[in-house]
């Protein structure tokens, strides 16, 4: 049986990332969605008050594709990542987000002024809801 890992997010993955998903999780494949839907997923519109109907193409997307226990990471806009979780637990998928730790770098400029630098690094998968 195939273990896939549905991506659902602004980001590209990283290697650390597959990694990571293959070997905690046991994922086989890793299933980019569709560019018109990752566009869609990117730019949701700040101004809809309603975003249920705008997210539809990407959970029809999932359900056609996904089988039960397939895993989804999902982030990004706050709503968004609710409704699509909530639907995702719905048809029986496990939703997940990645967990970084962020590492702050102060570069002291010769003008006197701070330069911060964030740096994220993934740590692991947490289950939504656990």
């Amino acid at each position: 049986m195939t273990t896939s890992l549905f991506l659902i997010f602004n980001h590209q993955i990283t290697e650390i990332q597959e990694k990571d998903a293959r070997e905690s999780l046991g994922v086989d494949r890793i299933v980019h969605p569709p560019s018109d839907l990752k566009d869609l997923w990117s730019q949701i519109p700040p101004d809809l008050e309603e975003i249920q109907g705008y997210l539809e193409p990407i959970r029809t997307w999932l359900k056609s594709q996904a089988a039960v226990n397939d895993y989804v990471l999902i982030q990004g806009d706050f709503g968004a990542c609710y409704i699509l979780v909530s639907f995702v637990f719905e048809i029986g998928l496990i939703p997940l987000y990645s967990t970084t730790r962020r590492e702050a770098i102060e570069q002291h400029q010769e003008d006197g002024s701070v330069r911060l630098i964030h740096q994220f690094k993934h740590q692991m998968f947490r289950r939504y809801g656990v």
